[in-house]
């Protein structure tokens, strides 16, 4: 899994531009989180698709741009969550054990 750090705001507004041309998802982990562990785990275990960006988000490290994101697309701010984005907004969420590929994949191909 290629993951690319999400550390910055301005990164959003890549992202949303991105995303009108192809899906976009945003992996936020807590580090200190078994489960967030787990669900990382499972999620680089399988093989990704090449039509979607991966980012990932510390959410400890970057707590304010964890809630901004919240904000922005209008989830409720979970841990570990994952965060798919298509032109320009949130088409699906998902946390904790209901994270997997195939539902990522399934999501993005809608």
């Amino acid at each position: 899994m290629d993951w690319i750090s999400l550390t910055s705001s301005a990164q959003l507004a890549d992202i949303i531009e991105k995303s009108k041309h192809q899906p976009q998802l945003i992996f936020k982990h807590s580090t200190r989180c078994s489960i967030s562990s787990m669900a990382k785990n499972r999620l680089e275990r399988t093989t990704p698709p090449e039509n979607i960006d991966f980012y990932y988000l510390d959410l400890i490290s970057y707590r304010e741009l964890s809630t901004k994101i919240a904000e922005d697309f209008d989830v409720f701010h979970e841990s570990p969550q994952v965060i798919l984005i298509k032109n320009g907004e949130c088409s699906y969420d998902e946390s904790h054990s209901g994270i997997n590929m195939d539902d990522i994949i399934e999501q993005a191909a809608l």
